[in-house]
């Protein structure tokens, strides 16, 4: 499955200049790692954010998230945002950041 690469690139913006970040081809699309946790990434044409599961019920009510059901199965924690989510540019940055906030409070795996 390919990755949207204007999104890519969208996230990579918010992303620059933050320290520890780094990119990998993961599930058919690209994730993003802080400290070797997935923060976010892009399948297709959706965003994945790791917002955790204390956060999950919270991040379903915003406009443009689901489940994300990439398994088959819901997967608690983990949201899916389409496009409607993720215009104007800021609410794409909020979702980035909630990923990279969630991952950096997990213990470091590298």
């Amino acid at each position: 499955m390919a990755y949207d690469e204007n999104l890519a690139d969208r996230v990579r913006g918010v992303l620059k200049r933050r320290r520890g970040i780094r990119e990998k081809k993961m599930f058919g699309g690209l994730a993003f790692l802080v400290n070797g946790h997935m923060a976010c990434g892009i399948i297709g044409d959706e965003l994945m954010v790791r917002v955790g599961p204390d956060a999950y019920d919270a991040a379903l009510e915003k406009p443009g998230a689901r489940e994300m059901d990439f398994t088959g199965r819901a997967m608690k924690g983990m949201v899916y945002v389409g496009a409607r989510g993720l215009q104007p540019e800021p609410r794409l940055r909020a979702w980035v950041e909630q990923g990279l906030s969630y991952a950096r409070s997990l213990p470091s795996k590298s």
